[in-house]
């Protein structure tokens, strides 16, 4: 199906309860508890991803065949996750911003929710494994978010691994406010061309990589991509802001009522099939160009569940709860592995039955502690911090 298809035409009906085309958005009150509930499923990815990587400081199972199996089948799981987080944080950022808000309260908000847990990670990864193998002007970098914004593998996934999203995310954060404010003063109904352009930005951007940088040096994967490739096409902050407008962009699409939705069902199943359409395609293509349609019509399919008040999975008290926790389970499940690998010995090697054992114990804990990360640190330090002075006595 065409995305000026599901934008504009001849797509499955409007929302039922989605707003007439307007030149002024709607009012906005509903929650979007299905978009929370989603966050875990999509660090569950991330976290299978590193459950079946073949590199000394994670692998767990003996038998090669079984272990490059299972790495050729979540190869792309960790590139999916990160994308949904990417697109999903443009989404309910606007969906959510608050009219009268000011450009440094909002930027206030998000580094007390953020960086104090960024904080604990890094100093936990730093301190159980990674201050053996890492300088300290790499450590120094990864500290200040800023391990990014050079082409070196080691260094872009420096300390705690998946720790690099939030340095470009945090690049998203300062862009924010301006994007919005610009973004705002799109017609609704040239939207879907802004959409549109900037989904054949993300498909392109593998194409420019493979074209413009050179092909040696290979990422330890070895995969078909270089490490200056692969970092520009995946790491780079600038590219990645595609992802994360084509997430505002979106948004304000449902808001004005410009959105087709194709419903959570089909959304998903274009999902699986774009996931295994990533096997069959140059590897940076499937890292997001190929999967970028479906993310986006799964999250706006999510949201308009939530607006029209229709049954969803993800809205469950449960999963609500686990989307909450997300972030301190994406930012500590890596921490957990490599710190189990480290206690038993990187020699030690086991079956399938005994590895999927230990990592579902992984999973239970890296549950636990991410509670504790949640309610410790991260909820009282919002709670205190996440409001000025003058909002809370005014």
């Amino acid at each position: 199906m065409a995305t000026d298809q599901i934008l504009t035409g001849s797509a499955p009906t409007r929302s039922r309860t989605a707003p007439p085309p307007t030149d002024a958005p709607p009012r906005r009150t509903t929650r979007l508890d299905s978009l929370t509930g989603l966050r875990f499923p999509a660090a569950l990815l991330v976290f299978a991803h590193h459950a079946f990587l073949p590199i000394p400081p994670l692998r767990l199972l003996a038998d090669d065949d079984t272990e490059y199996r299972l790495a050729s089948w979540f190869t792309q799981a960790g590139g999916l996750g990160v994308t949904f987080f990417f697109v999903l944080s443009g989404f309910v950022l606007t969906w959510s911003a608050r009219d009268r808000d000011t450009t440094t309260g909002f930027w206030r908000r998000r580094f007390v929710k953020i960086y104090p847990n960024y904080v604990v990670t890094w100093a936990l990864a730093l301190s159980l494994f990674a201050l053996y193998y890492t300088s300290a002007g790499v450590a120094v970098a990864n500290l200040f978010m800023v391990q990014v914004w050079w082409p070196e593998y080691m260094t872009n996934f420096s300390v705690n691994a998946p720790s690099w999203s939030l340095a470009v995310e945090a690049v998203f954060y300062l862009c924010f406010p301006a994007l919005l404010a610009a973004f705002k003063r799109i017609d609704p109904g040239h939207l879907k061309y802004w959409i549109t352009g900037t989904i054949a930005t993300v498909v392109a951007t593998p194409a420019l990589a493979y074209a413009l940088f050179p092909s040696g040096d290979r990422i330890p994967s070895g995969h078909d991509s270089s490490v200056s490739q692969y970092w520009f096409s995946y790491v780079l902050p600038p590219v990645r802001m595609a992802d994360f407008a084509l997430g505002i962009l979106v948004a304000l699409a449902v808001k004005h009522g410009r959105w087709r939705n194709i419903g959570m069902i089909w959304s998903s199943l274009l999902l699986a099939a774009c996931y295994w359409l990533t096997f069959h395609v140059p590897y940076l293509y499937g890292q997001r160009a190929v999967l970028i349609v479906p993310i986006v019509l799964l999250i706006a399919a999510a949201a308009s569940a939530d607006i029209e008040g229709r049954p969803s999975l993800f809205r469950h008290r449960a999963m609500v709860w686990l989307g909450e926790i997300s972030f301190a389970f994406y930012l500590l499940h890596y921490i957990t592995m490599c710190s189990l690998r480290w206690a038993l010995g990187e020699e030690q090697m086991y079956s399938l039955p005994v590895t999927l054992g230990l990592l579902a114990g992984v999973g239970a804990a890296t549950l636990l502690m991410s509670w504790g990360l949640f309610a410790w640190v991260e909820t009282p330090l919002v709670r205190r911090f996440g409001r000025s002075r003058r909002t809370k006595t005014g």
